[in-house]
């Protein structure tokens, strides 16, 4: 029971011993006191004021105005009879803890107001108790204004943070979503085919076998040689499936270029850090698809590829000196752009294409730093 208590103060972000003292502290300042009537008073005010505030707490709409102002008088009224300023503490971290940004705003001011008018209202007065504990005044006086404060803003970043996490399990998601539909459709425009032929050949061959052995063997030689077809094709779909470092793919692009008699004019740094799987393959398909294209359309001798990241994002730039005929209208006619910009909007991120003195795609994609350490722990 004491261990489970313990840990709900801990949740909280302030040490449990902390508010364990500041909950036994008002009845050393009661019984400071020589009335017997003060005491019972300072007893009765302590008991109501934890009563109280955890009905505060737990309340919504306009009761968190009510039990909040009676722990603000409370609380003045224990810093005037008793010099006891501790429970402003409390109040400042409930009303940092209150969600609604009017309701917050009021009763901060309140609370400001009115702590500030006890403490000075009990210094004037030189109680001696008082005047003992000003140090720990002023320090409660600087918590009542910038506690609320820090709390709300831990909360609301809390909050972000969480929005932020679900918005990547989302996009992981659809990310698994796409990889499933594009396997779907692989798997049908490769082996959906080739299988309906080699059943189809293998009915011919079958009927033949007997009328035209010569013609049999030509079918059954073409079920063969399709089905060698269908497995390289099945390799390759699962080379691709499991995911292309940049460096990996840096090797096939330059024996592309190599082949198309495309000179390279520098070889980029391909090194990334905090960077997960999944973005450095789509870095990488998007890489393969944008050489393709500088091959297929550009006409261009020469091409130029560069690799930039900063702490927050990364930026592959593709320059070629061809024709210069891609532009933003080509993403409705092909060119792989389309698929290219589809993969990016994935890791949020984006392709520009400028063609001046030849054609220059800029690919750039944000650092999701948490996934990449994620994955590295794993």
């Amino acid at each position: 029971m004491l261990k489970r208590y313990m840990l709900s103060l801990k949740s909280t972000g302030i040490s449990p011993y902390i508010w364990t003292i500041l909950g036994i502290l008002p009845f050393y300042f009661i019984f400071q006191s020589t009335s017997t009537v003060e005491i019972i008073v300072g007893i009765f005010l302590t008991i109501l004021f934890f009563i109280f505030y955890r009905a505060a707490y737990i309340s919504r709409g306009w009761t968190v105005y009510l039990w909040t102002c009676i722990l603000i008088g409370f609380s003045i009224t224990t810093t005037i009879l008793y010099s006891y300023v501790y429970f402003a503490f409390f109040i400042a971290y409930l009303i940092g803890n209150i969600r609604g940004r009017i309701t917050f705003l009021t009763l901060y001011v309140i609370h400001l107001v009115g702590t500030t008018i006890s403490i000075n209202l009990t210094f004037f007065l030189q109680e001696k108790l008082f005047l003992k504990q000003l140090p720990f005044v002023i320090i409660i006086w600087i918590s009542v204004i910038l506690l609320p404060f820090s709390i709300r803003n831990k909360k609301e970043l809390g909050q972000l943070e969480e929005k932020l996490e679900d918005a990547n399990k989302r996009i992981s998601e659809l990310g698994k979503l796409e990889e499933r539909q594009r396997i779907a459709r692989d798997l049908h425009d490769t082996l959906g085919q080739k299988l309906s032929l080699i059943g189809l050949k293998s009915d011919l061959a079958r009927k033949l076998i007997y009328k035209d052995p010569e013609q049999a063997r030509i079918e059954l030689k073409d079920v063969q040689q399709t089905a060698r077809t269908a497995l390289n094709e099945v390799r390759k779909m699962v080379s691709q499936m499991r995911g292309v470092r940049l460096n990996e793919e840096m090797f096939h692009v330059k024996q592309i270029l190599k082949a198309a008699g495309i000179k390279m004019e520098k070889e980029p740094d391909t090194s990334l850090a905090n960077v997960s799987l999944f973005t450095e393959n789509i870095l990488s398909m998007c890489l393969k698809e944008a050489v393709t294209n500088v091959v297929k359309h550009s006409g261009a001798t020469h091409c130029h590829i560069s690799i930039e990241q900063s702490w927050d994002e990364i930026s592959i730039t593709v320059q070629d000196n061809g024709k210069g005929t891609l532009s933003q209208r080509d993403f409705v006619k092909g060119h792989g752009l389309i698929g290219m910009r589809e993969r990016l909007e994935f890791v949020n991120g984006s392709l520009e294409i400028k063609a001046q003195e030849g054609t220059t795609l800029i690919i750039t994609v944000p650092i999701d730093v948490k996934q990449a350490e994620k994955e590295e722990l794993k």
